[in-house]
């Protein structure tokens, strides 16, 4: 099978069930995104050594694969979608008691994986605010009952809160140094 169809040569592309739509549509722009994200995510994994958190996030990588087929027009079975959110919140809980508390914004930084975190997590955001434009404005979006919404969005949401927590931890794995900011000057802390 050739990896080429030719059938997205002049700005449109199909969504599940057959639907043609123009490639800047709303929703196709949602599901590209969550593809960045993903790759961004499978760069971590790819540089990340804790097996642990490698399958953690391939897990993930799974989840956006859910939800980008959702967004194109698939049924999809939201069970682990759901049952994610509560162990990113134990995984961030588990990190975050190692760490020191802040009381100031951070810079994104850090180690080169921290870093790579870092723009994972903006990613994530940006992956967010798309969705929830999406699942609000767009009449074309695939719509759910509320719960559902809710699922995605809190989802989402403790997404780029997990890899907010990530970085931190990785950089304090590695004695890596953080950048404060309070607003008028940087200072460094450990």
């Amino acid at each position: 099978m050739s990896i080429y169809t030719r059938t997205g040569d002049f700005g449109e592309t199909s969504l599940f069930g057959g639907k043609r739509v123009p490639k800047y549509d709303d929703v196709v722009g949602l599901y590209g995104l969550i593809d960045e994200l993903n790759s961004f995510i499978g760069l971590i994994v790819s540089v990340i050594t804790v097996m642990e958190v490698q399958e953690f996030l391939q897990k993930i990588q799974k989840d956006l694969f859910v939800l980008s087929s959702f967004f194109a027009g698939a049924t999809v079975d939201f069970y682990h979608i759901e049952k994610r959110v509560k162990e990113m919140e134990a995984r961030i809980d588990q990190m975050d008691e190692k760490l020191t508390p802040l009381h100031q914004f951070i810079l994104p930084g850090g180690t080169m994986l921290a870093s790579f975190i870092h723009i994972t997590r903006s990613m994530a955001r940006r992956v967010e605010r798309k969705a929830v434009y999406v699942l609000k404005h767009v009449p074309d979006c695939p719509k759910l009952d509320t719960s559902k919404t809710d699922i995605i969005l809190k989802y989402l949401n403790r997404l780029s809160d997990f890899f907010f927590i990530l970085a931190r931890f990785v950089n304090k794995q590695e004695n890596a140094i953080e950048t404060v900011w309070d607003g008028k000057k940087v200072t460094r802390n450990m």
